[in-house]
C-alpha cells in the first residue's frame, strides 16, 4: 500500500475524534470561532514537539523557506481557519445533513482549483472514484428517511456555509500542498511537519490577536476547556500531520477523496458503539464510497 494512502486514512481517522471533540466544545460556552482557535492553539506545542524530535533523530536541519512557501502557507492556513469557522458553525444548523453534504464537494472544488493554481490534472479515472465518492456522500448525508426535506434543506443558511466551508477546504489543500512542495528535501515527513509547525503557529497567533480584540472572554473559555482542549490538540496534530504528510505525495483532490472514508469511520462508531441501526441507503453509499476508495487506491 502506497504511504499517501496510508497517511490519508490516518488523518480520516484521527479527523473523526476531532469533530467529536470539536462538538463537544461546541456545545458549551465557546464559539465557533473560539473552538476553531483551541483547535489551532492546543496543537502546536505537540506540533513543535514532534517536529523538532523529528528532526533530531534524523540529524535533519531547519530549511531554507522563500516567499513561494510562505505565500502558499499562509493562504492555505486563512482558508483552513475559515472552513472550520463554518463546519462549527454547523453543528447549530437543522439542515446539517444537508450543509456538511455540500461541504463534502471539497473534493471537486480541490480538482478544480489544483489544476488551475498548480496545474495538476486528474486523470478519467480519478474523476470516476470522485464521482461514485460524490454519490456516496450524498446518500450517507441524506436525512434519513426523508428525502423531500433534503431537497427543502437546500435553501438553507446551511447551503451557504455548507458550500462555502468546501471551498476553504478546497483552498487549504491546494495551498498546503503547494507549501509542502516549496519545502526543500526528500524526506516527506520531514517537510510535512516544518510545513505543519509553521502554519498551525501561525493561526494560532492570528486567531488570538482577533479573539483578544474581539472577544478576549473567548481567550478565558478556551483556557477553562483545557482538560478537553489537550486531547483535541493532540489528535489535530495527528490529523494534521497525516493531511500534510499526504499532500506531499499526492494531488489534493485524490487525497480529499481518499479523505471521505472519514464517514465510514463515523457510521462504524455509530453502529458499534452507539448501537445504532444501518439503512439500506446507507448501505448503498458505503458499497459507492468503497467502491470510489478501490478504485482511488488502483489508480494512486
Amino acid at each position: 500500500m502506497e504511504l499517501w494512502i496510508v497517511f490519508t486514512l490516518a488523518a480520516a481517522l484521527f479527523q473523526t475524534v476531532r469533530f467529536m471533540l470539536q462538538k463537544v466544545l461546541s456545545l458549551g460556552t465557546i464559539s465557533p470561532t473560539g473552538s476553531t482557535f483551541a483547535r489551532f492553539a492546543y496543537a502546536v506545542p505537540f506540533a513543535w514537539v514532534v517536529g523538532l524530535g523529528y528532526l533530531a533523530l534524523t540529524g535533519g536541519a531547519w530549511p531554507a523557506l522563500g516567499a513561494g512557501f510562505w505565500t502558499y502557507a499562509l493562504l492555505g492556513g486563512l482558508g483552513q481557519i475559515l472552513a472550520t469557522i463554518l463546519v462549527v458553525a454547523l453543528f447549530s444548523e437543522r439542515n446539517f445533513a444537508v450543509g456538511i453534504t455540500l461541504k463534502k464537494t471539497e473534493v471537486i472544488q480541490t480538482a478544480l482549483l489544483g489544476l488551475v493554481v498548480l496545474g495538476e490534472g486528474i486523470r478519467p479515472s480519478g474523476w470516476l472514484a470522485i464521482g461514485l465518492g460524490l454519490a456516496g456522500v450524498l446518500l450517507l448525508s441524506q436525512t434519513p428517511g426523508d428525502a423531500q426535506s433534503f431537497w427543502r434543506g437546500l435553501r438553507s443558511r446551511a447551503v451557504g456555509l455548507g458550500l462555502a466551508s468546501g471551498f476553504f477546504f478546497a483552498v487549504s489543500g491546494v495551498g498546503y500542498r503547494g507549501a509542502t512542495l516549496e519545502v526543500a528535501g526528500d524526506d516527506p515527513f520531514q517537510r510535512a511537519v516544518i510545513a505543519l509547525i509553521c502554519v498551525n503557529s501561525a493561526q494560532a497567533a492570528a486567531l488570538a490577536a482577533w479573539l483578544g480584540w474581539r472577544a478576549p472572554e473567548q481567550l478565558h473559555a478556551v483556557w477553562a476547556a483545557r482538560r478537553t482542549g489537550v486531547w483535541l490538540g493532540l489528535t489535530s496534530m495527528g490529523g494534521s500531520v497525516s493531511w500534510f504528510t499526504a499532500f506531499t505525495l499526492q494531488n489534493a483532490a485524490y487525497v480529499f477523496a481518499l479523505g471521505q472514508v472519514e464517514l465510514i469511520f463515523s457510521l462504524l462508531a455509530s453502529v458499534l458503539f452507539f448501537r445504532e441501526t444501518v439503512t439500506r441507503r446507507e448501505l448503498l453509499g458505503i458499497a459507492l464510497l468503497t467502491a470510489s476508495i478501490i478504485v482511488l487506491v488502483a489508480v494512486g
